[in-house]
């Protein structure tokens, strides 16, 4: 691997005199910046590493990630800098002096952050982004690949498909990810049921810890490792860079879209789907959008179902096949296209599909303003149960609101929950998430969309998993617990929200929390926290 460098970089004590014209900052801060100061040798790196409050392009390089815009509001906490690192002695200098200063220090990789937590903070804080760590380097011929954690799904798919037809990721679907969060916290996509998570598939990663050293595999050891791929990898360090080994795929994928609302018997529907899918052979990946949608009656709203698919074959062999399984679907071959892997990711992702340049397109996914939570299903829901939350889809605070049925089952029903820190592997047969949103001009009214879909969860309550209630980590939802950002956090605190995002496997990532950062200096929110701490 070529683009990061592997020894540790001794920090230079020496004095260096940094012009703050303009900036109004208290004397902690001012010595943060000079102590930052000391690795860059001139002006001109400083102003590509360091953004201040005071700097032209502070507001863009902020809000050039933030996805959900309900946090790049005027009222929302902004950092004293932005540091945008160029080579790794940039990133150790940051963590050396948010240490010595007590600045608090969120790492964002990609800002699709559901609560905000990569870069906003109640205390003072900086931001590293890893924005200029992007590299992606396949390699066909051993069917691996090293990608930075600043790098999206995108780039990592059209990296990919540019060398070969035959080889690709389970990861998401959205191509405006970043690497780094969604690898970090399991990251699950549409050939889940083939192959599993995309952290299930990381062989390498290269980290950097609260003490400056960068640590591989070897040097991290395996309880590190186990806990950055679905742990969090902002709890333990900064991961750099991933290996991950690469998955066949064929050359021809086939697709489709049948939607189905309340005039089509689409509750019925809904309630077969629960048997069937995750029961489908394993090339076949089928999940529900439910959505409200105008009605064929002329001012009238019905909720609709898109039954979306991915099979690893062609349309002549992907017929039949639904036909026989799951008829009541009523699945033609107009409903159907042919195309590449590559392709089928836009497709699911629901992004315009002109040419594979479209993967590398930052805006091709809409910014939006949202709240979301999520679930597990172990049980089919009754129809009663599905008619109660698609009614809920007809109240007009849910104009904007979606729900997403991902199938489980196949690879997932044979790894152990314990193999990594992400649990919610067999006996699920499906994960549900919910979201709600609202325009920028109803911002002021968001308490009652976020109300809608607090008592949308609590309806989902007598459907879903408990003791834990069970709850995706990338999907971070502040409602379910929190840290003490600014104070201690006990064990017991934590657990509320850990036991529901990593059920017993939090027991084993507070230990490893414990042993690489005692003095808990990662941290956020919803960070593992150490035993104990200052």
């Amino acid at each position: 691997m070529k683009f990061l460098q592997y020894s540790v970089l001794p920090f230079l004590l020496v004095v260096v005199i940094l012009s703050l014209s303009g900036a109004t900052l208290v004397h902690s801060h001012g010595d943060f910046l000079h102590c930052l100061s000391l690795h860059l040798a001139n002006s001109s790196t400083i102003s590509k590493v360091i953004y201040m409050r005071n700097n032209p392009s502070y507001s863009s390089v902020l809000n050039a990630s933030i996805q959900n815009t309900r946090f790049s509001t005027p009222a929302t906490p902004k950092p004293l800098a932005i540091i945008t690192p160029l080579k790794t002695s940039h990133i150790q200098s940051t963590i050396y002096c948010s240490k010595k200063h007590g600045l608090q220090l969120r790492i964002r990789s990609g800002g699709h952050d559901f609560e905000g937590l990569s870069y906003v903070s109640e205390v003072p804080f900086v931001i590293l982004d890893l924005l200029n760590f992007r590299a992606v380097e396949v390699d066909t011929k051993n069917k691996v690949a090293w990608v930075q954690s600043g790098a999206t799904l995108g780039e990592l798919y059209y990296g990919i498909a540019a060398k070969t037809k035959t080889l690709g990721f389970p990861a998401g679907v959205c191509p405006t990810v970043g690497i780094g969060g969604h690898f970090s916290g399991g990251g699950y996509g549409i050939l889940v049921r083939k192959y599993g998570l995309a952290a299930d598939h990381i062989i390498d990663a290269q980290l950097i810890d609260a003490n400056g050293r960068i640590l591989d595999r070897k040097s991290m050891g395996e309880d590190l490792f186990w806990a950055i791929r679905g742990g969090g990898g902002n709890t333990f360090g900064i991961v750099l860079a991933w290996k991950i080994k690469l998955v066949p795929v064929p050359v021809v994928v086939t697709v489709f879209t049948v939607n189905k609302n309340l005039e089509q018997n689409v509750t019925k529907i809904l309630h077969r789907w629960q048997y069937i899918a995750h029961k489908l052979p394993d090339d076949l990946y089928v999940d529900v959008g439910i959505t409200k949608v105008s009605s064929s009656q002329a001012g009238k709203k019905t909720v609709q179902a898109a039954f979306i698919a991915l099979f690893l074959g062609g349309v002549d062999e992907l017929i039949p096949l639904v036909q026989e399984r799951f008829p009541e679907l009523g699945l033609a071959k107009e409903n159907c296209s042919e195309m590449s892997w590559a392709e089928s990711v836009l497709y699911l992702g629901r992004a315009p599909r002109t040419s594979l340049d479209m993967l590398l397109d930052k805006n091709v996914i809409p910014r939006t303003i949202f709240k979301a939570k999520s679930d597990y299903v172990k049980e089919p829901i009754p129809e009663s149960g599905i008619e109660g939350f698609l009614s809920m889809f007809l109240e007009k605070e849910a104009d904007f609101a979606s729900m997403l049925m991902v199938p489980f089952g196949g690879k997932m029903e044979e790894i152990p929950e314990n193999e990594l820190p992400y649990p919610h592997r067999a006996g699920n047969l499906f994960q549900a998430s919910y979201i709600v949103g609202w325009s920028k001009e109803e911002n002021a009214e968001s308490g009652k969309y976020i109300s809608w879909i607090r008592r949308f969860y609590s309806y989902m309550a007598t459907y879903v998993s408990k003791s834990p209630r069970e709850a995706y980590f990338n999907y971070r939802d502040l409602d379910i617990g929190s840290n003490n950002i600014s104070g201690y956090t006990s064990y017991q605190q934590a657990s509320i929200w850990g036991f529901k995002y990593f059920k017993n496997n939090f027991k084993r990532l507070v230990q490893v929390k414990t042993m690489v950062d005692p003095m808990n200096f990662f941290r956020n929110e919803q960070s593992i926290p150490p035993l104990s701490s200052p």
